[in-house]
């Protein structure tokens, strides 16, 4: 059994009503005309995910129907991958399918590309991983020329390095990004770069200092941060601090700073509830700036009551969206007080129902 392919002919027909629902689920709003971005139909997906079935002698890379979420459904093509993940795919499955050692209780395969050439790959085990598995790591990594990271419960072994680094180029300059395995980046780097230039044209108009909630890896904020006096950047997970911290060094970004902060803490420390230390990294106190504006993209739960309370005394709001529900639930309670004055429909995800929004609110 072979898996369909995504219906690549009909992308402009799908991406047509999936702007149709999204219109229709702010219809309520005063929302100006979207600027829509679409995405490549095919090669557009810099990450990918698999189950590894064995039957026999053989393996292959398998997905699962939610109809039937026992069934395994071969994936011998996956067209939606960028070119170096399509190019991995069958020469990886064959190594495995020749080594007992890589073969044996291999459970998991991620890819991990960037536009920038790099890649990485990632093995899960319902094993422990021993020497002799390291060995033919080692050789594979060498083969196709990647890094290898091998996972079991407790225990991560890297040949190679657990990161890529990817190059995106917005409004000109060149932004580079550590992005580490496992870790939260945008699988669609042509559209992902195209919303990045849109947020920037929102930014701006906005002027003063910028306070950035759910910053992951720097992946908005280095290009946000040409915009503004001085950003400061909130993110909670550390390894996205990490990376975003080591990505502002490595454009030479010098205006902004990375606290490592949850929405609650940030709402918190600017309503003088609490101190925190790690705000003690700044070169002035946090009311000594001029935070007019606030950048927000969070996860798919959308704004909290807290968070929205906090970002409803801002005088601009510029929000990023992963979840049209969440984000139309939170315009609703923050447009007493906010003209939207931009909006943006970004296709992340073709084939499926999500779609990222943009908006930009100003206070009245």
């Amino acid at each position: 059994m072979q898996h369909d392919t995504p219906p690549i002919a009909d992308y402009d027909r799908l991406l047509e009503r999936k702007v149709e629902k999204t219109l229709d689920l702010f219809s309520g709003l005063s929302l100006p005309a979207p600027a829509v971005v679409a995405s490549a139909p095919e090669g557009f997906r810099m990450r990918a995910e698999f189950r590894v079935w064995h039957e026999a002698q053989d393996s292959f890379y398998a997905m699962f129907n939610p109809d039937a979420p026992r069934v395994p459904v071969p994936i011998h093509a996956f067209p939606i991958a960028c070119a170096p993940i399509q190019a991995l795919m069958p020469e990886l499955m064959q190594r495995i399918k020749a080594s007992p050692e890589l073969r044996r209780k291999l459970f998991q395969v991620e890819f991990l590309s960037t536009l920038a050439g790099e890649s990485l790959i990632t093995l899960v085990y319902h094993r422990p991983l021993e020497d002799a598995w390291e060995i033919e790591a080692q050789e594979l990594a060498e083969a196709l020329e990647v890094s290898i990271i091998g996972r079991s419960r407790k225990r991560k072994t890297v040949i190679g390095r657990d990161y890529v680094t990817e190059t995106l180029k917005v409004d000109g300059i060149r932004y580079r990004y550590r992005q580490y395995e496992q870790a939260f980046t945008q699988p669609n780097a042509a559209v992902n770069t195209a919303m990045l230039e849109w947020a920037s044209a929102c930014a701006s108009t906005l002027g003063g200092d910028l306070l950035e909630l759910y910053c992951g890896n720097g992946n908005f904020t280095l290009p946000l941060s040409r915009h503004f006096g001085a950003v400061i950047a909130t993110e909670l997970s550390k390894v996205s601090t990490r990376a975003a911290q080591y990505n502002l060094e490595d454009n030479a970004i010098g205006n902004t700073h990375i606290i490592r902060l949850s929405a609650e803490e940030v709402a918190q420390a600017l309503g003088r509830e609490r101190e925190f230390r790690r705000l003690q990294v700044l070169p002035q106190a946090l009311d000594a700036y001029r935070l007019d504006s606030v950048f927000v993209d969070p996860p798919r739960a959308g704004l909290d009551a807290a968070t929205l309370d906090m970002v409803s005394r801002f005088r601009n709001v510029l929000y990023i969206s992963c979840n049209p529900r969440t984000l139309h639930d939170n315009l609703l309670a923050l447009r007493d007080h906010f003209d939207i004055t931009r909006f943006g429909l970004f296709d992340q995800f073709p084939y499926t129902d999500h779609m990222e929004c943009g908006v930009l609110l100003r206070r009245r």
